[in-house]
């Protein structure tokens, strides 16, 4: 007796999208106002924050992707 564990896909696309943009959204908002009132920055704050937003621009795409399309098709 095989199991499947029932997934419900569109929510996982949504909050993986949402996830991507609000690690973008806060590693943009973080560089512009962290500079803005602290200055500038150290090394590893701007690496943090530039690391944020490339990582919040690759789950943003591929949540949708993974989780709308292949996923549903595999089943």
């Amino acid at each position: 007796m095989a199991q499947t564990r029932n997934m419900d896909h569109a929510t996982m696309a949504k909050r993986g999208f949402l996830l991507g943009v609000g690690l973008f959204v806060v590693g943009a908002l973080g560089e512009t106002v962290g500079q803005a009132v602290a200055g500038p920055l150290p090394g590893w704050e701007q690496l943090l924050l530039t690391n944020m937003e490339a990582f919040g621009i690759v789950i943003g795409l591929l949540s949708p992707l993974v989780f709308g399309i292949i996923l549903p098709l595999t089943e």
